[in-house]
């Protein structure tokens, strides 16, 4: 079965929908789109190569409008943008951190009426790992969010950063494009190493992306990825795991801006 994220508006639905596909004996592999992106693969292995702790800038801001805009407030119906988006980026940041997340905080506003009243249309998260690393994610949907700055894509370790430049796909009037949320054009890595006159010893590179699949051609090798794990019986037991995890934080997330306190993550797995 293939699903698209978040896999429930739950972490016990989630769980459930994973319990029924190991009962079934059969595949469940959720959409995570990025997991299937060549550059997005490459951004999150430079990441690694930065040594630990990681600090981790995200966000996908959405000036949305017309149709889009009628998509979003249906989505907020249930959802917040720091979980719907959010367990995307979230995902990400646990596959570079490579540590347990510790606990989370976050804040949200409701910058609308036509939401439901209780839910919020902006909403920024952080996440604690375990070595050290921390994250943030950041999501705004509606027609009165910025696209100042919109698209940030950035990771710093002891040894340097990295991050995606989207020249093109990050102008202005390219917040609500869903072909321009997975684009990624160039990364440009830059290296902390200094000489005796703490000059840099290396210029900064631009690795020019030539992968680029637009989001159908994404679609497409999510489905070409799920039939290849039916045809050769490939054990999808940790994606689902990571899909349940990444929802489990997001809801954490979510439980914060309600409360307003750090929410600790002692029962993840």
């Amino acid at each position: 079965m293939f699903i698209e994220k978040p896999v429930a508006d739950s972490v016990a639905g989630a769980e459930r929908v994973a319990r029924a596909a190991k009962k079934a004996g059969k595949k469940l592999q959720v959409g995570y789109i990025l997991r299937h992106h060549p550059s997005w693969q490459r951004f999150i292995g430079l990441a690694r190569e930065l040594g630990a702790p990681l600090v981790m800038r995200m966000n996908l801001n959405q000036q949305s409008h017309g149709y889009m805009w009628t998509v979003h407030r249906n989505l907020m119906k249930s959802l917040s943008p720091i979980v719907d988006c959010g367990v995307h980026y979230i995902d990400v940041m646990c596959q570079m951190a490579r540590s347990r997340p510790v606990q989370v905080s976050a804040i949200g506003a409701r910058l609308t009426e036509e939401i439901p009243a209780g839910n919020y249309n902006y909403g920024q998260l952080q996440i604690r790992f375990e070595n050290g690393s921390v994250g943030w994610y950041e999501a705004g949907w509606g027609p009165m969010i910025s696209e100042t700055a919109f698209f940030v894509k950035d990771v710093i370790g002891p040894k340097g950063s990295v991050s995606i430049v989207a020249k093109e796909s990050g102008g202005t009037g390219k917040s609500s494009s869903i072909e321009a949320h997975t684009k990624t054009e160039s990364l440009r890595v830059h290296h902390a190493d200094l000489d005796e006159h703490d000059q840099f010893l290396k210029a900064d590179e631009w690795i020019n992306l030539e992968d680029e699949p637009d989001h159908q051609e994404l679609c497409n090798r999510q489905q070409r990825s799920f039939l290849k794990s039916i045809q050769e019986d490939l054990d999808l037991t940790d994606h689902i795991q990571d899909a349940v995890d990444s929802l489990r934080i997001a809801f954490a997330c979510d439980e914060s801006v309600r409360t307003g306190q750090v929410v600790l993550l002692a029962g993840y797995k």
